[in-house]
């Protein structure tokens, strides 16, 4: 099916072109959410009537992305989640989780705006794409950790994988003396 697109798509193509797309994609996401018109002469009239109105919006639009844009460059968003000594996680940090922790801070942003192809599913610093308008993206950086300190740590720049890095213990420092006494008499009766 031909589409006029009513504004710029990703991998798609710009405003006012007139491009070849499947039957179910145009029917069942561009038409119903205002992103295009069917082909033909009568819509082509339409949308040069309203291509200034349109393109005042799409401006509009993004302007007002590159605001939030400006608001959230170099941002760290930190989420405490529980995990186990080497750094997975118990559950995982979906886009969902991502959208909550923005709008905790003051950010109204979409789940179908976060780029996030598979969840988060280890502690560390995270970087993730935000698509905020056709034309301005930018990255967060997500900090996950199993508490606020740990982030603070993280942040810093320490791994926190190891036992040395949760405990304070440095593994390779250990000794099987440190666990058992070697003087105890080993008595065969007591199994």
């Amino acid at each position: 099916m031909h589409v006029i697109l009513l504004e710029r798509i990703a991998k798609l193509g710009q405003m006012g072109e007139t491009v070849k797309v499947r039957d179910g994609y145009a029917r069942n996401y561009l038409l119903p959410l205002g992103k295009a018109l069917r082909s033909n002469e009568a819509n082509k009239k339409r949308f040069e009537n309203e291509r200034a109105t349109l393109e005042a919006r799409n401006l509009e639009r993004k302007s007002e992305a590159q605001k939030v844009a400006e608001q959230l460059e170099g941002k760290s968003f930190i989420m405490v989640r529980a995990a186990g000594e080497t750094g997975q996680l118990y559950g995982s940090v979906a886009a969902r989780d991502i959208v909550d922790a923005l709008a905790a801070e003051g950010f109204n942003i979409g789940r179908n705006q976060v780029e996030l192809n598979t969840p988060i599913k280890a502690i560390g610093i995270h970087q993730v794409v935000l698509h905020l308008h056709a034309e301005v993206e930018l990255s967060v950086e997500i900090n996950v950790a199993r508490s606020a300190e740990e982030a603070e740590r993280q942040a810093q720049g320490e791994n926190l994988t190891s036992a040395d890095a949760i405990y304070g213990v440095d593994e390779d420092a250990l000794k099987p003396e440190d666990f058992f006494n070697p003087e105890a008499e080993f008595d065969a009766d007591e199994e």
